[in-house]
């Protein structure tokens, strides 16, 4: 009895089919060793390297010296720039080459933040490199940024390939729109049916876009185990109301992870500004001029754009050229810093995807006269499938307090000011999730939003932690790629400078989103000028179930939100973005009872409508309201500044909100 039952499990195990799955991670490590001198150590062998992940020795399975020559190459001749642009079509792909003992260069054009005269620089930097500094060892790849990212041209020694790539780029004019809009008509309903959202909105007003970009960049890199330096022409990166400050730390884990050195190239060059302005400006108001304060606010702003540039540079191992008119030197300086290095690779034993650091030392046995230069570790992979409800909620605990922000789902958010009372002010935030990011099963999705508020010493003074089950309806489910999630929340708090972070996770598929930013809100009782809300560009006004925040759900806090009224809610934009059929609705606060308050349209520095006085009307206790309604049919594609200028006659006081929109076909 027992050899039949052992015949039939044996029949059994072999008529059934079983599947084995193994996985191994392998990590490079790329070291730079030099001596006192400065100069690359070579000569070196395996067993004279140690290799550490948290502390634990690891063998190593892969050991290479990439020896890289600085033999520079003779002259090329510029050729004269070609009538027309680079092609639209991606180049067939070329065989690929052979990295070993080859210095990797990324040429990475911004063309989205290079104006005209800008673009004429860089292209006469790359092609002066290119034709006089190129060396034996170099192999140059050329991408390209306007709307998205592109390869033009992969990794090769070709320089006449290259010169005539960098020689074909035209330089982009800019687009004109048609001023002259008339017949703009206010206080007249919305067709809902319009408000229709795509992605391309969530990359107007912010610099998330560009980041994003780079991040893609290094991803795509991070194929190749060898180093990488990656030269980025950009006239700096500002910041823009709410930017999203995870991307760039984001980037920079891209970067690191990918081995990629980020070298920045402001391509204005030295920057010497004019105390009031000059003859492409107009003359400037008040007494800004005269007390420096003008001339204060410019350079601050140059200064933050450069920022980017340097954190970029500073965290990723590469180096930033700025205020300095030869552009070349910040190509040289990435050729330079590429040197002879030892490729190091072992097969990590902490397979966990719990996406956590691991920290990397690399030791020289029996050398302390020498250099080491390498990447401090590098953030493990996370699988969502395989997290249980523990897991889950470490993951948004951890997402929360470790330096390796997630941005797999794009977070656009808006914050708002509204007085309460002297001292207390209520903040409404707004947060923006393209539909086509977010997964869907049976008609249903869920998602879990955290969030904390700071102040300027670090002290949490809000928090955030909302979780929302979402029902789409019958043939909602196929438009949803084409619109927009909008969840809402509000704190209370007191004037001063705060940070903000919040946490978006779509459960259906795990991915996590990620939002970072500083805002401040104002003393408006300070005096010295009209008190005036934040200014809010919407599109109707919504019931609250149509609401992701509010759907099944009501909060608290809308009896303190002025955006809501009997039952419906101003949906904040988030994004600034339009189309021509809709009706753009204007709201703001006003905090003196004699004030009187006037909407006007600008497309650049001409003004193209302006509205009749508006009457603000009694609201909340102490608050009076302004709302009106712009149709934007009449108005060409473009961007554009929406401005409330607010004038107190009796205090002889005034006061100006801004706020950009765009308007799209």
């Amino acid at each position: 009895m027992r050899k039949l039952s052992a015949l039939f499990l044996a029949a059994a195990l072999i008529a059934q089919e079983f599947k084995f799955e193994a996985s191994s991670q392998l990590v490079v490590v790329n070291v730079t060793v030099k001596g006192k001198d400065g100069k690359p150590v070579t000569g070196l062998k395996q067993e004279d390297f140690r290799v550490f992940e948290d502390g634990k020795p690891v063998p190593l399975s892969v050991f290479e010296f990439q020896e890289l020559s600085r033999e520079v190459l003779a002259p090329l001749p510029i050729p004269p720039p070609a009538a027309l642009p680079p092609p639209t079509e991606e180049p067939e792909p070329a065989p690929r080459p052979s990295y070993r003992d080859k210095r990797l260069l990324v040429l990475y054009f911004d063309f989205s933040s290079l104006p005209q005269l800008d673009q004429i620089r860089a292209k006469e930097a790359a092609a002066e490199f290119l034709s006089k500094q190129v060396t034996a060892s170099d192999l140059i790849a050329i991408y390209t940024f306007s709307s998205k990212l592109k390869k033009v041209v992969d990794f090769t020694a070709d320089r006449e390939v290259l010169l005539r790539t960098v020689q074909s780029f035209g330089v982009a004019a800019t687009v004109e729109f048609d001023p002259s809009a008339a017949d703009v008509v206010e206080n007249v309903e919305d067709d809902l049916d319009s408000m229709v959202a795509d992605e391309t909105e969530f990359a107007i007003f912010n610099t998330d876009r560009k980041l994003g970009a780079l991040e893609d960049l290094a991803k795509e890199l991070a194929a190749i185990p060898e180093k990488k330096a990656v030269v980025y022409f950009s006239t700096g990166v500002g910041k823009n109301g709410m930017d999203n400050q995870s991307q760039l730390q984001s980037a920079v884990n891209a970067a690191v992870r990918g081995g990629v050195a980020l070298y920045p190239i402001d391509v204005r060059g030295l920057i010497a500004m004019a105390p009031a302005g000059d003859a492409s400006k107009g003359a400037p108001r008040g007494t800004g001029v005269f007390s420096g304060a003008q001339q204060r606010q410019a350079r601050e702003r140059v200064n933050d754009q450069q920022e980017t540039l340097f954190s970029l540079a500073a965290d990723t191992g590469g180096r930033a050229l700025l205020d300095s008119n030869n552009l070349t030197l910040g190509i040289q300086s990435a050729q330079k810093d590429v040197e002879s290095y030892y490729t190091l690779a072992y097969y990590a034993s902490n397979n966990a995807k719990d996406g956590r650091f691991r920290k990397l030392r690399v030791e020289l046995a029996g050398r302390k006269d020498v250099k080491l230069d390498y990447r401090p570790g590098y953030y493990a992979d996370k699988i969502w499938t395989q997290f249980d409800g523990a897991d889950k909620e470490k993951q948004l605990s951890e997402a929360m307090s470790l330096g390796n922000p997630v941005t797999e789902l794009p977070l656009a958010v808006e914050l708002l000011y509204f007085r309460l009372e002297k001292g207390r002010y209520f903040v409404p935030m707004a947060v923006k999730i393209p539909g086509s990011k977010v997964g869907v099963k049976s008609g249903k999705t869920d998602l879990d939003f955290v969030g904390t508020v700071r102040d300027s010493k670090g002290r949490t003074v809000a928090s955030l932690r909302d979780a929302i089950k979402v029902k789409l309806p019958e043939g909602a489910v196929e438009k949803l790629a084409q619109r927009s999630l909008l969840y809402d929340a509000g704190f209370q708090l007191t004037p001063g400078d705060y940070r903000i972070k919040v946490l978006a996770r779509e459960n259906q598929e795990g991915k996590l989103g990620t939002f970072e930013g500083r805002f401040t809100v104002p003393d408006l009782d300070q005096g010295g000028t009209a008190a005036v809300s934040s200014l809010v560009l919407g599109t109707g006004r919504e019931t609250l179930a149509a609401l992701v925040g509010s759907a099944g759900k009501p909060k608290k806090s809308s009896g303190l939100n002025p955006l809501v009224t009997d039952g419906k809610k101003l949906a904040p934009s988030v994004t600034h973005v339009f189309r021509r059929p809709q009706t753009m609705t204007v709201f703001g606060e006003l905090y003196t009872p004699s004030a009187m308050a006037r909407l006007a349209l600008f497309h650049g520095k001409k003004q193209i409508w302006q509205s009749a006085p508006l009457r603000p009307v009694a609201g909340r206790a102490g608050a009076f309201t302004v709302e009106t309604a712009v149709r934007l049919g009449r108005l060409q594609p473009g961007e554009y500044v929406c401005q409330l200028t607010v004038v107190d006659p009796v205090g002889q006081r005034f006061e100006v909100r801004r706020a950009p929109l765009s308007i799209v076909p």
